[in-house]
C-alpha cells in the first residue's frame, strides 16, 4: 500500500507551512496547545479566509475551492502541528458547513456558507445540557412552533466557541411527546437575537473557550431549521462522525509533543542530554509509535469520506485511540519535567511555556468531548465487530 502524498499535495503542505511559519516569525501568535478550540484570533481567521482555506473542500458554487478531503487533511494537520489559533472558524468549517450542505435549504446555503468562508461566521456548538451531556437524546431545550417561527426555551452547557460565537448551532426538542431519540431538530441561529444570554464558563485550565447559553422565549424564523423537523438526532449522528474524526483529537497538543522532544535534547543531567537516558528515550519512542498509529487511523477516516461513505466506525475508533494518546502524552511530559512540570505559563521558571500542566489538566476531558470513550468503544464493538449489545 502506498501512503505517499502526490507532488501537488506536498507543494500544498509546504505552502501552508510557509504561511504559518511566516505568521510566527512576525510575532502574530505563538504555538499553543488546544489552539483549535481555545485560540481565538479573528485576524488570523481572516487571513486564512483570504487564502481560500476555509471551506476548502466545499463546492465552488458556494464559494469553496472544490478540493479534496485529502487537501483539507493536510491543511488541518499543519494548523495543528504549529498550534495555530484557528478556533474562530474551526467548528463552522469542520462540521456546521457540512451539515448545511447535506441537509440545509438552498437559501441557507446561500446565506450562511459565504459568511463562513469569509471568516465572518463564528459558529458555536449548542448541544450539551446540564442534565444531558453524553446522552444527547435526553436534552430538554424546547422549540415550539408559533406561526412562521419557533419559540425556544432552555439552556446549553459547554457551548464551544463561547463568547466569540455570533452564530450557534442549536439542537432542540420539537416534539416532547415523541420517543427521546425522535422529536429533535437542528437550527443555526444568530446569537444577537433577543432572549439569548451567553455566560462564559471557565474550565480547569483557566480557559473560557466554552459558555452557558440561556434561551428565554427566543423567536427564531422557521427558515433556520436545518433539515427535516424531528429528524435532527439522526442528522447529528452523521455530523458527530466528522467531529470525532478530526486530527485535532490526536494533534491538539502537538506543540507539547514537539517541545518535550526538543527539551530532552537541550537539557542536560549529569553532563548528558536527557534524550540519552534509556528510560526517557523509551518513553518518547513509545509516544512516537502511538502517534503514527493514530495518524494512520485518522487518514483512514478521510479516505472513507473520499469514497462517499459515512466514517461511523472508523471515526469512533480514531477518536477513542487518539484521546488516549493525548492523555498519555500529557502524563509522559509531566513525568519527564518532574516537579517543574507543575508550573503554569505565568511562572518564569515554567519549562516549555507551561504547556505540560495545561495539557495534563485539559486532557482529563478529552475522553468526554464528542462522545465518551465508552460510547465509542460500544460503536466499534456493535457496528464494527457485530458483537451483541447484551
Amino acid at each position: 500500500m502506498d501512503f505517499k502524498f502526490s507532488e501537488e499535495q506536498e507543494r500544498f503542505r509546504q505552502e501552508v507551512r510557509g504561511f504559518l511559519e511566516g505568521e510566527i516569525r512576525q510575532g502574530l501568535w505563538q504555538p499553543s496547545c488546544d489552539a483549535w478550540i481555545q485560540g481565538y484570533l479573528p485576524e488570523f481567521t481572516k487571513r486564512v479566509a483570504e487564502r481560500g482555506w476555509i471551506g476548502l473542500a466545499w463546492p465552488k458554487e458556494y464559494g469553496g475551492q472544490g478540493r479534496s478531503n485529502i487537501d483539507r487533511l493536510i491543511l488541518t494537520e499543519e494548523m495543528l502541528r504549529y498550534g495555530a489559533p484557528a478556533a474562530c472558524h474551526w467548528f463552522a468549517d469542520r462540521q456546521i458547513g457540512r451539515a448545511i450542505l447535506a441537509y440545509g435549504t438552498e437559501q441557507q446555503r446561500q446565506e450562511l456558507l459565504p459568511k463562513i468562508i469569509k471568516g465572518e461566521a463564528y459558529v458555536g456548538l449548542g448541544m450539551s445540557e446540564p442534565e444531558a451531556g453524553s446522552d444527547l437524546a435526553s436534552l430538554r431545550t424546547q422549540a415550539v412552533e408559533d406561526g412562521d417561527d419557533y419559540i425556544i426555551n432552555g439552556q446549553k452547557m459547554w457551548a464551544s466557541c463561547g463568547m466569540f460565537m455570533n452564530y450557534i448551532y442549536l439542537v432542540a426538542r420539537t416534539d416532547p411527546e415523541a420517543p427521546k431519540h425522535r422529536g429533535i431538530s437542528e437550527f443555526v441561529i444568530a446569537t444577537n437575537l433577543p432572549g439569548i444570554t451567553i455566560t462564559p464558563t471557565m474550565d480547569i485550565t483557566g480557559s473560557t473557550a466554552w459558555a452557558e447559553v440561556f434561551f428565554d422565549s427566543v423567536r427564531v424564523p422557521q427558515r433556520y431549521l436545518i433539515g427535516e423537523k424531528n429528524h435532527g438526532f439522526y442528522q447529528i449522528l452523521n455530523q458527530l462522525d466528522y467531529e470525532r474524526a478530526g486530527l485535532e483529537r490526536l494533534m491538539g497538543n502537538y506543540p507539547l509533543f514537539d517541545a518535550i522532544i526538543k527539551f530532552t535534547k537541550e537539557t542536560k543531567q549529569n553532563g548528558k542530554p536527557l534524550s540519552q537516558d534509556a528510560l526517557i528515550r523509551s518513553k518518547l519512542a513509545q509516544l512516537q509509535v502511538e502517534f503514527e498509529i493514530g495518524r494512520l487511523l485518522t487518514y483512514r477516516v478521510v479516505l472513507v469520506i473520499e469514497e462517499g461513505r459515512a466514517p461511523n466506525v472508523e471515526a469512533a475508533m480514531a477518536k477513542a485511540y487518539s484521546t488516549a494518546f493525548e492523555q498519555h502524552l500529557a502524563s509522559t511530559a509531566m513525568d519527564i519535567l518532574g516537579l517543574y512540570g507543575q508550573l503554569v505559563a505565568e511562572s518564569k521558571w515554567a519549562p516549555i511555556l507551561g504547556m505540560a500542566p495545561h495539557s495534563y489538566l485539559g486532557s482529563k476531558g478529552y475522553s468526554l468531548q464528542a462522545g465518551t470513550s465508552e460510547i465509542l468503544r460500544n460503536i466499534v464493538a456493535g457496528r464494527g465487530l457485530g458483537l451483541p449489545s447484551k
